[in-house]
């Protein structure tokens, strides 16, 4: 069958009144892997048995009459550093290859409670740790538009899958823009919720203060959707908030008469020509939509790189030192006659960028140090925090580009670390100050690669900021440009 529906509101339409059977859809998605993944290389496990068995659990659901979840049938992929019951979650490494979690991440819990149809776990960076995809242990993973291009990262496995139609929707983390810009790469969108809005639990820790899921999708109205899901207070995370936001008020057609949204031009002047000049075609849009465009400043936002890869990779240092092989992680085949071995031989198996963030996060923690790096740090996150609250006064939303370069050729940044983590620019900041942010198409370079502009928010501001893209989104038709696969 040729499944006609773009959106995932548009196929949760069709199951439910049953058009089409979860297992034709199953099918579909299942070819579709079977024959563009072995090339795109989205997806670290993919099992065609466990998908239609699934399928048919749904499809004998409805037949019997039993009330129908809001994601019924809908295939969506899942990063694979969150956790699946009876799945694969290797988080990219070979640390946890093999592994299978004895339970679900919340977040996918609430999409199986939902009817949601798990298709498989999704290529990243290895513990979420880089911004091209190229760090996975297991496989490269490749830009559904141009495969000689990286597709972002780290979510760079789920924003190709969604990209080449291999699923309707997806799950990423987001701890410095990895939802973001591999959404903007990929010419979807990328949706970075508030900080405490989903729940951490289940989610292999990069930096707990930072990280946090998010939808990857084709529109704004279906990331509201899947957000409506997901985001739900939890008893299991300490810093889940206790409260919800309704999205179901987002739409496509917005008055935005009385919106003031600033454009941070500076960002531009540390953009590509093609990424500035697409930004200044979203300007025009919101313009034309009614919105009033205010040039600010925040010179700050654009010194957040070294800000978070302090505070980031102290966190990472931390996090990962419970992958010793005494309770955690993949041991190697040595054998090691006293525990510091053991230790030595497992923490071998990282990968080297991982290594580097490790290296560095313990650098800053360490004594004579912590307070120049570490303290330092949290005090500019504090400045950038209350700049944010300065500039949420004075306007409803900030527009940047989302990365300051279009999608780079695969290979391109691995030998400098330093221009690789560039590619964070603009993202960061909202990680840092824990706000909502989203990615969303606005246009291609001149030869044809993806170019994404971003817009954050203030806390809790959500479900308004996705009323805004959905609002641009009715009004262009880049998202609907898919990737010419052959």
């Amino acid at each position: 069958m040729k499944v006609s529906a773009v959106y995932a509101t548009e196929l949760i339409h069709q199951l439910k009144s049953g058009k089409t059977s979860v297992s034709e859809i199953a099918e579909y998605y299942t070819e579709r892997i079977q024959k563009f993944d072995s090339e795109l290389g989205a997806f670290l496990y993919f099992n065609p048995e466990d998908v239609m068995r699934q399928a048919s659990v749904l499809d004998k659901k409805r037949a019997s009459g039993a009330p129908l979840g809001k994601l019924f049938g809908l295939p969506i992929a899942i990063k694979d550093n969150i956790c699946t019951k009876g799945m694969p979650t290797t988080a990219g490494s070979k640390i946890l290859e093999k592994y299978q979690p004895p339970y679900n991440a919340t977040a996918v819990e609430h999409l199986l409670n939902e009817d949601a149809l798990i298709i498989g776990k999704t290529n990243l960076d290895e513990f979420a740790m880089g911004s091209s995809c190229e760090h996975s242990a297991f496989k490269l993973c490749r830009n559904a538009y141009n495969r000689e291009y990286v597709p972002g990262g780290s979510s760079g496995g789920s924003a190709t899958a969604v990209a080449a139609r291999l699923c309707i929707a997806a799950l990423g983390s987001d701890t410095g823009g990895s939802v973001r810009q591999p959404a903007s790469f990929s010419n979807i969108v990328g949706f970075k919720p508030t900080y405490g809005l989903v729940s951490r639990y289940g989610l292999i820790a990069f930096a707990s203060s930072l990280d946090i899921i998010g939808p990857m999708t084709i529109s704004a109205l279906d990331a509201a959707l899947l957000c409506s899901v997901i985001c739900k207070y939890d008893r299991c995370d300490s810093t889940s908030l206790n409260l919800s936001i309704d999205f179901s008020t987002v739409s496509l057609n917005n008055r935005l008469n009385d919106m003031r949204i600033g454009l941070l031009e500076e960002s531009l002047k540390h953009c590509e020509n093609d990424v500035a000049d697409r930004i200044s075609d979203t300007v025009r849009t919101f313009e034309k939509l009614g919105a009033r465009i205010v040039p600010v400043e925040m010179p700050i936002l654009l010194e957040s790189v070294p800000i978070y890869y302090v505070v980031a990779t102290a966190e990472a240092s931390a996090n990962l030192a419970r992958y010793s092989g005494v309770i955690y992680g993949k041991r190697s085949k040595s054998h090691a006659k006293l525990a510091s071995e053991m230790i030595e031989n497992t923490r071998s198996l990282f990968g080297e960028e991982v290594k580097r963030r490790i290296l560095l996060g313990t650098f800053v923690l360490s004594s004579g140090y912590y307070d120049s790096y570490y303290i330092k740090a949290l005090k500019c996150r504090t400045l950038l925090i209350n700049s944010f609250s300065e500039l949420f006064k004075t306007v409803d939303f900030l527009l940047t580009p989302t990365s300051p370069t279009t999608p780079f050729k695969i290979g391109e940044r691995l030998d400098d670390p330093i221009k690789m983590y560039e590619s964070d620019l603009l993202t960061v900041s909202a990680n840092l100050a824990g706000l909502p942010a989203v990615s969303f198409p606005c246009g291609f370079s001149k030869n044809g690669l993806p170019i994404g502009a971003q817009i954050m928010g203030p806390h809790l501001s959500d479900a308004k900021l996705l009323s805004l893209v959905a609002t641009f989104q009715n009004e262009t038709d880049f998202h609907l440009i898919p990737p010419a696969l052959s």
